[in-house]
């Protein structure tokens, strides 16, 4: 057991652990997608999208793009901690956790819209951490719902998660009159642009069509609207996403105040993307990407700030039945 503390010091701890990382994620991409060549995604019948992905023609360049997306991601996963200190020390574990995550998940490594949603809600997520209790934080918001209206455009569904983010500036005591107001010119701007395009090319449909596919609820199913791997990975999130919760909530007197605010809305995100996804297993794919962006911060705040016996046996457990979800995964979808 001295020996597995100091395996999981070594790791979380370790400058060379989000290099190794990066290598191995990487060929198991390239191993993936000789093993899977036929892996396409879901038909969907959003036109505003479905008129993006068709510019990708080459499924290949539709690999390097979503590779290159969560590439992004998992930078700004590091320069969110390296600004706020979420897990109180210049860490790159969560960015680590990250791309392990998207890897032992093949059936999502190529191009999504909530591939596009998950790089511009962490955009918008870093803007709404910056306007913490700040005097004027108009600018901030503005920005927040900016990127959260953009991402809208290519994935509808992301609009209902504005409650969450008006409720994130209260708790922040970020929101007052101006701000509301500069959040709602932020989330109407890209639809502006939208909208001048659809009149200026006769289209109008592309206006409607976000409000559309935003009003359209897909049957609820909440078993046989998943795929088998997509049951099995859930089940593994959900188990990570809990204990990392438990560790927050009773751990969290060792955070600053400004740090458990951030951690809190955190787990209120996660907790409603696993009740959207229940409720839409249509979207399951989409959330996905989401849902690996607060699993993975907390995950790495539960490893590195934990070093007893059963922190290091739940975390060799982790990353075990983490190499077992990828070849589970890969397998199923062959």
């Amino acid at each position: 057991m001295r020996n597995r503390r100091f395996l999981q010091t070594q790791i979380t701890a370790g400058r060379f652990t989000l290099p190794v990382v990066i290598f191995i994620c990487t060929l198991c991409w390239i191993g993936t997608s000789f093993l899977l060549p036929d892996l396409q995604s879901d038909t969907s019948d959003y036109s505003l999208w479905n008129t993006v992905s068709s510019l990708y023609v080459p499924d290949w360049a539709g690999r390097l793009i979503s590779f290159g997306l969560y590439a992004v991601i998992g930078y700004f996963l590091i320069e969110m901690n390296n600004a706020f200190a979420i897990i109180r020390m210049r860490a790159s574990v969560q960015t680590s956790f990250y791309f392990l995550l998207i890897t032992a998940c093949p059936g999502i490594h190529i191009l999504y819209a909530g591939d596009v949603a998950a790089a511009a809600f962490l955009l918008s997520l870093y803007f709404l951490f910056k306007s913490y209790q700040k005097t004027h934080s108009s600018g901030y918001l503005f920005h927040s719902f900016v990127f959260i209206g953009a991402g809208s455009l290519l994935f509808p569904q992301l609009l209902y998660f504005i409650p969450l983010w008006l409720i994130g500036s209260y708790n922040f005591k970020s929101l007052n009159i101006r701000s509301f107001c500069a959040s709602v010119i932020g989330l109407s701007l890209p639809y502006w642009f939208l909208l001048g395009h659809a009149i200026f090319h006769q289209q109008m449909d592309l206006f409607y069509q976000p409000f559309i596919e935003l009003a359209t609820f897909q049957p609820v199913d909440f078993w046989d609207g998943f795929s088998l791997w997509e049951k099995v990975t859930l089940a593994y999130l959900f188990v990570l996403f809990l204990v990392s919760t438990i560790h927050c909530i009773v751990s969290g007197y060792e955070d600053k105040i400004q740090t458990r605010a951030y951690l809190h809305f955190l787990i209120l995100l996660d907790i409603s993307i696993f009740l959207f996804i229940a409720l839409q297993p249509a979207h399951c794919m989409d959330l996905m990407s989401l849902l690996f962006i607060g699993t993975s911060i907390l995950a790495a705040h539960l490893f590195v700030l934990t070093n007893n016996k059963i922190s290091n046996l739940f975390f060799i457990c982790s990353m075990v039945f983490l190499i077992l979800l990828f070849g589970f995964n890969t397998w199923i979808l062959l």
